[in-house]
């Protein structure tokens, strides 16, 4: 969902591709920086490729792989947005590398790309109330309040990842984490 948010500010749609996903394309306009030397350096247009799998999450691992291949875009390029059960609900945390932390989607996407050194936006859902299993909490629809706040942090969870794209690991988190 925060995908389609980012591929409507990019003014493109997705379309069907073979590697068992569907992908945007679009730019995003880097900032102007200071070169050494003091000159001001123009920022361009860098190209972005959104990309959803079609299939289950838990298999998500092989098309994100086929998409790096296939656009050539190392591992360290790749920002994942996701949930977290670990971040209370509405928040959003940017992160580099780690483990998958008993999410099934991360695990399958580590495993298929040999390595887990690739960007993440953790969108947070929290912890199931009382003794509810994870797994349907996780997939059960959303409440009547959570449906009002997710607008909001679904524009939150877009904005880290143009930031990501724009201004770098480091300051996305400075910006979006507040430390």
């Amino acid at each position: 969902m925060a995908l389609d948010v980012v591929a409507g500010r990019l003014g493109t749609g997705f379309k069907t591709h073979k590697a068992g996903a569907v992908v945007a394309e679009g730019r995003l306009l880097l900032p102007a920086k200071v070169g050494p030397d003091g000159t001001q350096i123009s920022g361009g247009p860098a190209k972005v490729i959104l990309a959803k799998p079609t299939s289950y999450m838990n298999t998500s691992g092989r098309p994100v792989a086929a998409l790096l291949k296939f656009f050539d875009v190392p591992l360290s390029n790749l920002i994942v947005l996701h949930d977290e059960l670990d971040i209370p609900a509405q928040e959003v945390r940017i992160k580099s590398g780690g483990g998958h932390a008993g999410h099934n989607g991360l695990r399958d996407i580590i495993a298929a790309c040999g390595a887990n050194e690739f960007l993440r936006v953790r969108i947070g859902i929290g912890r199931p109330p009382g003794q509810m299993p994870t797994a349907d909490y996780v997939l059960k629809d959303f409440s009547s309040a959570e449906r009002k706040e997710l607008p909001v942090t679904l524009e939150i969870a877009a904005d880290a990842a143009e930031d990501i794209v724009r201004l770098g690991l480091a300051a996305a988190q400075q910006k979006h984490h507040g430390n």
